[in-house]
């Protein structure tokens, strides 16, 4: 009786252990959450609760319409304040996510007798879903490596410098939610991948759905999965679980995707995403290999195979010959203007400026990847080498992620974003297998006492172990033999192998003690550091909104509200249906703030119309004057900075307003606006 009670209490200590471990990680997820939130909270405690940047005024203002008009009147809502005399259909253009989103937050709090104003939702909606992000971001990593190295990724992307630059209070901007879509969605396709469940291949869907309505970014999504599936099946990994992956998410996210009014048909008819359906005739194909294997005799297989791979390729060739007669429909070859610029970074320069004139569109310098995941730089090959040992379909998918984001990250510096949580999931890994390594061998060296007493009565039990070991393998090896057929080999697995294997392995992960005493000191010291600059970078770096400028000198600190000032003047001095004239920049603020239509804004559907702008900006008063007054212009809003030394004035961005204004109108040169004199250059 008390051989076989003997288990009770050791399982009941381990289900108390495990039990503890699931509560201390929730309470370590409620703590890493409201770090999120609360590192990204600088920008409402040293200036005020305002919206920041330029796009989030045009995402607030939608905002305002949708809490108060209701979702059909936001649908069919033509904008005549922007645009001018053009309009634009804001339900067809933009993409809803955020917007729904964050409306739907304001109702559900109106709801509960939360009386909030849509403009404190829309400041705190980033920081809300910084916190989701982080959570994503450890199921995911969770799926990979385990809990550990969730957590770690987890604190990490909360406090990581290029999310916070996205996401701070009043950053309402679409990456507010689209990068928890992104993770969320990546975290649901490795969760079917490990599972087969159609359940979670359903939820990827909706998922990638709600990816689709956040931002234009999905397209990484629709060709990183392909990619993933794709490299799984040439390594020879192609499983059904795979299959209920990917084959689901493609059919069902399409379909859904098509919903969304500024997608469309674009879901099937654009290159971006012409990878996706390609995969999916060879998954199916290979599905179908691997299905009349399993039925077919070996000489009736290869015959089988002959004839699929005979069709499938004629199905593709036929399939490709339509994708390339579509393409070559295109000028630009199916893709958009942006997506040429990752592939080709000089394309923008050369054929599109006013996409290569924002600045959020130039490739990064070496020092923006310190400042923006700073130590993450260091961990992240480490945390690769972690994935391969040993590689799964999880662990590839990540370093998969990992390359390419590197890759997109080092064209522009917007996808910077998108950088971060694959760099904050390797760094967990990372941190989390070193943490392992070198807290298990203080342990084992530590408890070398207590380990030679057990090694001693390990060698006295060791030749009744072996006999006994001996005898069950003998009895494994004669039922083997019974229940195997004519013609196989008789299998013999040793059990004493696994143990030794195992051992080995222990011991060779052991180091010194002093060795891993000072190795986690400097990881220790190493967090501190990352710790103590992205909590500068969150004060500092990001929190100060565009819109309110400040400057320190001896004085002290100085607050310049020029920018709201003058869109008050704006609104109190002309009428309600005066146009005015700017660079596309403030338009947004403008339409926000003044109340009162533009010419052009942020949207730059329209080239030909901003090179309107921009050739009567860089014409003499009196043509300029003609074609201002061809638009019904009043006023006309120019930023100066030279007093104050403000770098984005409109004469920094002068060139941009020749070069986009020349591009339309030949008679704007480049060349007559800049002077041959070297002396005045150097000045």
């Amino acid at each position: 009786m008390a051989a076989l009670e003997s288990p009770q209490p050791a399982a009941t200590a381990t289900a108390m252990r495990h039990a503890f471990g699931n509560v201390l990680s929730v309470l370590i997820l409620v703590l890493i959450g409201v770090l999120a939130f609360s590192i990204r909270l600088f920008s409402v405690i040293k200036y005020e609760s305002v919206i920041h940047e330029f796009d989030p005024y045009f995402n607030y203002r939608v905002t305002q319409f949708l809490s108060k008009n209701g979702i059909y009147e936001f649908w069919n809502w033509f904008d005549d304040r922007t645009w001018y005399p053009l309009g634009r259909v804001i339900g067809g253009t933009v993409y809803p996510g955020l917007t729904l989103t964050a409306g739907t937050i304001w109702w559900v709090l109106n709801s509960l007798n939360i009386p909030l104003s849509v403009e404190t939702v829309c400041v705190f909606t980033a920081p809300v879903f910084s916190a989701f992000a982080s959570w994503a971001t450890y199921l995911l990593t969770k799926e990979v490596k385990g809990s550990g190295a969730g957590l770690a990724a987890a604190v990490l992307l909360a406090m990581v410098p290029s999310y916070i630059s996205r996401s701070v209070a009043g950053s309402y901007d679409n990456e507010a939610v689209a990068i928890f879509a992104l993770i969320f969605t990546f975290y649901l396709y490795i969760k079917t991948l490990n599972t087969g469940s159609l359940f979670y291949a359903t939820l990827n869907a909706l998922a990638y759905f709600y990816m689709v309505c956040s931002w234009g970014g999905y397209t990484f999504i629709i060709n990183l999965i392909p990619m993933h599936v794709l490299l799984c099946i040439v390594t020879g990994r192609y499983s059904p679980r795979l299959y209920i992956a990917y084959a689901p998410l493609v059919v069902l996210g399409t379909l859904l995707a098509a919903l969304v009014p500024v997608v469309g048909f674009n879901a099937v008819l654009t290159s971006e995403h012409f990878a996706s359906f390609l995969v999916f005739i060879i998954i199916h194909v290979v599905a179908l290999v691997y299905y009349i294997k399993g039925i077919l005799t070996p000489k009736m297989f290869k015959v089988a195979v002959t004839l699929v791979v005979s069709i499938g390729m004629v199905v593709c060739f036929i399939v490709v010959a339509i994708l390339v007669a579509l393409v070559a429909s295109s000028p630009t070859g199916g893709w958009s203007g942006r997506s040429l610029s990752l592939l080709d970074p000089t394309y923008a320069s050369k054929y599109i400026p006013i996409i290569a004139s924002v600045s959020e569109h130039q490739p990064p310098t070496w020092p923006s990847y310190f400042m923006d995941i700073n130590v993450l730089a260091f961990l992240v090959p480490a945390g690769i080498i972690a994935c391969f040992s040993p590689l799964s379909d999880s662990s590839s998918f990540v370093v998969l992620y990992i390359v390419m984001s590197v890759y997109f990250s080092g064209v522009m510096v917007r996808l910077m974003l998108v950088l971060a949580p694959a760099a904050c999931i390797m760094s967990g890994i990372a941190l989390s297998q070193a943490f392992d390594v070198f807290t298990g061998s203080i342990k084992y060296q530590l408890g070398g006492s207590s380990k030679s007493t057990d090694d001693a009565e390990d060698t006295s039990n060791a030749p009744k172990d072996d006999a006994s070991a001996g005898k069950t393998d003998k009895g494994e090896e004669i039922v083997k033999e019974r229940s195997s057929k004519k013609g196989k080999k008789k299998e013999r697995e040793p059990a004493d192998k696994p143990s030794v294997k195992s051992k080995a392995k222990k011991k060779a992960l052991v180091l010194p003690l002093e060795t891993s005493v000072v190795a986690l000191l400097l990881l220790i010291m190493l967090g501190a550091f990352y710790v103590i600059h992205c909590v500068w970078a969150a004060a500092e770096a990001y929190s100060a909104p565009s819109i309110v400028l400040t400057s320190q000198s001896r004085d002290g600190l100085h607050v310049f509200d020029d920018f709201r000032e003058s869109y008050a003047w704006l609104s109190h001095n002309t009428d309600v249906d005066d146009k005015v004239a700017s660079w596309w920049d403030y338009g947004y603020q403008t339409t926000a703030m003044a109340n009162r239509t533009v010419i052009v804004d942020n949207n730059t559907w329209n080239n030909t119309h901003i090179a309107t702008v921009g050739t009567a900006m860089s014409s003499p008063e009196k043509a300029a004057w003609e074609i201002f007054n061809s638009l019904d212009v009043k006023y006309v809003l120019v930023v100066f900075g030279g007093l104050i030394g403000y770098p984005s004035d409109d004469i920094n961005k002068f060139l941009w307003m020749v070069r986009i204004g020349g591009g339309v109108f030949p008679h704007i040169k480049e060349a007559d606006y800049l002077t041959l004199n070297l002396n005045l250059v150097t000045y």
